[in-house]
């Protein structure tokens, strides 16, 4: 039996009511269930066709506008609506700033249901536009193909994309010329590689066959100015390779990093590989209040330079330091909350499950003359036990900055075993926050909030939470 054919619903004159997860917007249909809505504002009123019909919502798409909303503004990039990177450039700023405030608190409220204080205002970054220190680009030998391009059937020669891949279609990259996203040079290195590759027929990546030159290209800024490029090779052809390299060598003489991978495995992940470094040094700097974090191609920093200092100011703040206090920085990374909130504090203890980012971590507070600041590699649930405490001292405050599953439930019941007078919690995820915020909640009262927004032009938001404990 063939597939059955799923009815395709036109709804008309539909009013788009709110900003839902992941950047999609959302909508009532007649029948009262939810539709979900890319590409469009909240105000704005829409024919929507349906694409797919669950029990309990509808995903569509915009086919015509009756009326715009007034927080609508003109997107800025050419790639808008098809790159799913930006999906909120269409929306006034102000605006992103009201539902990513709103999405924290509707997660604290409804998942967490704990008491909170009044939230102080979302801190909103200066920087709307060419804030990310990080980008990663794909190559593809078969780019996404505009419609028209299809509906005109002209043969391409030359089908090879560096870009991002089209949300949900793992083997379609589309082919940027200008991303709004990251400072110069970085457009020009990533459209120079195009260039030069295509004129000098290096081969770009095959994902469903498995074979291509150029896999993938990673560009790193620094607010230092220093620049990382580092390139995956998937086939180990070393004339193609070094044609590449020395290019770039010569055409960008302001990369202070230059290096690549060979990687052949079925995943593009470098985490497991080796980096070959081919000129300057194997890492950048980033300053952040006098101190100098080195980054090097595997590092974790976050990715908005800029709005990390707010963000690590805001914790600063919230923990209250008065210089007498022993600290633990949970989920460390290359212990850079750690060490900048050391000045204020007695001692500093970080830990973290990555060895590289420990190695980073130490070598950090070494560069930057921090004795008061000592840091352990292990698995969290693990290493954060009984004997640690014994071994490093009863903690007065823990920071703590997990990944986007929040904290291991045996990390949450350590901390409410040893009982820190206060717990500031850094996350990127509220709704993990905010499941965690629950478990804590019979010994900690949650007296202040201020979400940062780090991602502007995204629904992405980090929120920062001090909890004290109740007397």
């Amino acid at each position: 039996m063939g597939r059955k054919k799923t009815d395709k619903i036109v709804f008309e004159n539909v009013k788009v009511l709110d900003a839902g997860a992941k950047g999609v917007s959302v909508a009532k249909a007649p029948d009262g269930k939810v539709i979900f809505i890319p590409n469009v504002v909240p105000g704005d009123v829409v024919d929507v066709q349906t694409f797919k019909k669950r029990k309990a919502y509808y995903e569509g798409k915009a086919v015509n506008f009756h009326e715009f909303s007034e927080h609508r503004i003109d997107p800025i990039c050419e790639h808008f609506g098809v790159c799913g990177g930006c999906k909120w450039q269409n929306m006034k700023y102000e605006q992103q700033l009201f539902y990513k405030n709103q999405e924290v608190y509707n997660h604290l409220k409804r998942i967490g249901k704990v008491e909170l204080p009044e939230f102080e205002p979302i801190l909103g970054s200066k920087e709307q536009f060419f804030y990310r220190n990080k980008m990663e680009f794909g190559f593809s030998s078969s780019r996404w193909m505009t419609q028209e391009e299809i509906d005109s059937e002209v043969e391409l020669d030359n089908k090879n994309a560096v870009g991002f891949h089209i949300p949900k279609m793992w083997d379609k990259i589309l082919d940027i010329n200008k991303c709004h996203l990251q400072q110069d040079p970085s457009n020009a290195i990533r459209n120079e590689i195009r260039r030069f590759a295509n004129e000098n027929g290096l081969t770009f990546f095959n994902p469903r066959e498995n074979h291509g030159l150029l896999r993938t290209l990673m560009i790193r800024t620094a607010s230092t100015g220093e620049i990382m490029v580092l390139i995956q090779f998937y086939d180990n052809n070393k004339k193609g390779i070094e044609l590449m390299m020395n290019f770039l060598s010569e055409r960008f003489p302001e990369i202070t990093s230059l290096q690549y991978v060979i990687n052949q495995k079925a995943n593009d992940t470098i985490y497991d590989q080796d980096i070959i470094l081919f000129k300057g040094r194997e890492y950048i700097l980033e300053e952040m209040e006098g101190l100098n974090f080195s980054i090097n191609a595997k590092s974790f920093y976050q990715t908005n330079s800029a709005q990390a200092y707010e963000l690590y100011s805001i914790t600063r703040e919230f923990a209250g330091l008065t210089g007498n206090e022993l600290v633990y920085d949970l989920y460390t990374g290359t212990g850079t909350i750690a060490q900048f909130v050391s000045k204020k504090a007695n001692k500093v203890i970080g830990v973290e499950a990555v060895p590289e980012a420990i190695a980073d971590a130490k070598e950090n507070a070494k560069r930057n003359n921090i004795t008061n600041c000592e840091f352990f590699v292990g698995d969290m649930k693990n290493v954060f036990n009984d004997e640690f405490i014994k071994t490093h001292g009863h903690p007065d405050v823990i920071i703590t900055d997990p990944p986007r599953d929040g904290m291991h439930a045996d990390v949450v019941g350590q901390i409410l075993k040893i009982a820190p007078e206060k717990v500031v919690y850094v996350s990127c995820n509220s709704a993990t926050q905010a499941r965690d915020l629950a478990l804590m909640d019979g010994m900690y009262k949650v007296t202040r909030v201020r979400p940062v927004d780090m991602f502007p032009q995204t629904h992405h938001v980090e929120n920062v939470v001090l909890l004290e404990k109740r007397n």
